[in-house]
């Protein structure tokens, strides 16, 4: 019985062992790698032709409100 058991402990070891190694590089590998990178920023001049579309918007929306007729309460 004390030849299985020490086999047995022998075992258990060297699978923890294992398993701490394999997190311990998962989580070095993990810190390691670059981060990913975001949308690089708009140029003035997509940020004008989105000011340009919505004053366009705007302006309609004020015109067709402008044409209806008030309405009664």
């Amino acid at each position: 019985m004390s030849v299985n058991h020490a086999i047995g402990k022998r075992w258990q070891r060297t699978t923890v062992v294992g398993l701490v190694s394999l997190v311990m590089l998962s989580v070095v590998g993990g810190c390691a790698s670059d981060a990913p990178k975001g949308p690089p920023p708009p140029t003035a001049d997509q940020v004008r032709g989105h000011a340009d579309r919505a004053f366009e918007k705007l302006k309609q929306e004020e015109q067709e409100r402008a044409a209806q007729p008030p309405v009664l309460r």
